[in-house]
C-alpha cells in the first residue's frame, strides 16, 4: 500500500480510538476517496485485528479483557493523566469534602491540592492514602483524611467489597472524582471488575457532584460491568474535547465536558 493509504488507515484508527466507531460515509467525505476504497481499508484493519466491521462502518474492538496492574496503569498516558488531575484539582474549593477513588488518573489530583484549605478527603486507594499522609506530614496539605476499609486487592492497591461499600454509606461528599475503564454513549461507564464497578456507583450516588476523569483511550470502550449510566454523572474531564457525535447527547443529559489540553 502507498504511504498515502497508510496515512488514511492511521486516521481511521485514530477515529476508532477516540469515538469507538467510524462510518463509511463519513470517511468517504473526509478522506475524499470512494466507498470501495474505505471498505478495503476496513477489511485490512479487521484482518490485522484492529477493528470489527459492522453495517455501514466499523467499531473498535477491546483486546484488553483483564485490567492492567497498578504499576502498568501508572505509566499509561501519564502526561495526559497529569493534566487531567491538575484540572480536576482546580475544581476543589476550600472546605470541600471530596472523594478520590483508586484510579491512577484520580490519584494525580493529590499532587495539586496543596493550596487548598480545610478540605476533607475520602479514598479507597492504598496509594492515595500513602500520598496524602506523606503530604500532610510534610506540611504540604491542609486536609483531614478518611480511609475506606474492606477487601484488599494487592495488584491494584485498592479496597473494595461489601465492607467497603457499607463504610461508604456513612459518607456524603461535595464532589466525587472517579476514574473509569470505559465509556460509551450506550453503555455509560463500565469497569473490568464487578466490585470496582459497584464502588464507583456508590461514589457517584453519595456525591452532590460526580466527576468522571478519563484519558482518551477509554472513549468508545465498553467493559463487562456497568457502574452508571451517563445521565447519572455531572461532568467529564478528559485530555481531548468531546467527540463531535457525543456533543448533542451530552448536552441533552446536562453533562459538562472539560478538556485538559
Amino acid at each position: 500500500m502507498s504511504l498515502v493509504g497508510e496515512e488514511r488507515k492511521e486516521y481511521i484508527l485514530e477515529q476508532l480510538h477516540t469515538a469507538g466507531k467510524v462510518r463509511t460515509n463519513d470517511l468517504v467525505e473526509k478522506l475524499q476517496v470512494s466507498s470501495e476504497t474505505i471498505r478495503r481499508y476496513l477489511e485490512e484493519l479487521e484482518y490485522e485485528n484492529k477493528c470489527k466491521r459492522v453495517y455501514g462502518g466499523a467499531v473498535k474492538i477491546n483486546l484488553d479483557r483483564e485490567e492492567p496492574s497498578m504499576f502498568t496503569r501508572e505509566i499509561l498516558h501519564a502526561d495526559e493523566k497529569k493534566r487531567i488531575g491538575r484540572l480536576a484539582a482546580s475544581l476543589v474549593q476550600n472546605g470541600d469534602i471530596i472523594l478520590i477513588d483508586d484510579g491512577t488518573t484520580s490519584l494525580q489530583m493529590i499532587h495539586f491540592l496543596g493550596n487548598k484549605k480545610n478540605i476533607t478527603i475520602i479514598t479507597n486507594s492504598v496509594t492515595g492514602l500513602t500520598l496524602l499522609v506523606d503530604s500532610i506530614n510534610k506540611g504540604l496539605m491542609d486536609a483531614e483524611v478518611y480511609f475506606i476499609g474492606g477487601k484488599v486487592h494487592p495488584k491494584h492497591f485498592r479496597i473494595t467489597g461489601s465492607v467497603a461499600q457499607q463504610m461508604l454509606d456513612n459518607f456524603y461528599v461535595d464532589k466525587a472524582f472517579v476514574s473509569i475503564d470505559g465509556i460509551t454513549l450506550g453503555s455509560g461507564i463500565t469497569s473490568f471488575d464487578a466490585e470496582r464497578a459497584l464502588m464507583v456507583r456508590k461514589c457517584i450516588e453519595h456525591a452532590k457532584q460526580s466527576i468522571v476523569l478519563t484519558d482518551h483511550s477509554k472513549l468508545g470502550s465498553s467493559n463487562l460491568y456497568r457502574s452508571a449510566e451517563l445521565r447519572e454523572i455531572d461532568m467529564i474531564i478528559c485530555d481531548v474535547p468531546a467527540p463531535k457525535d457525543w456533543v448533542a447527547e451530552l448536552e441533552a443529559k446536562d453533562i459538562e465536558w472539560l478538556a485538559a489540553e
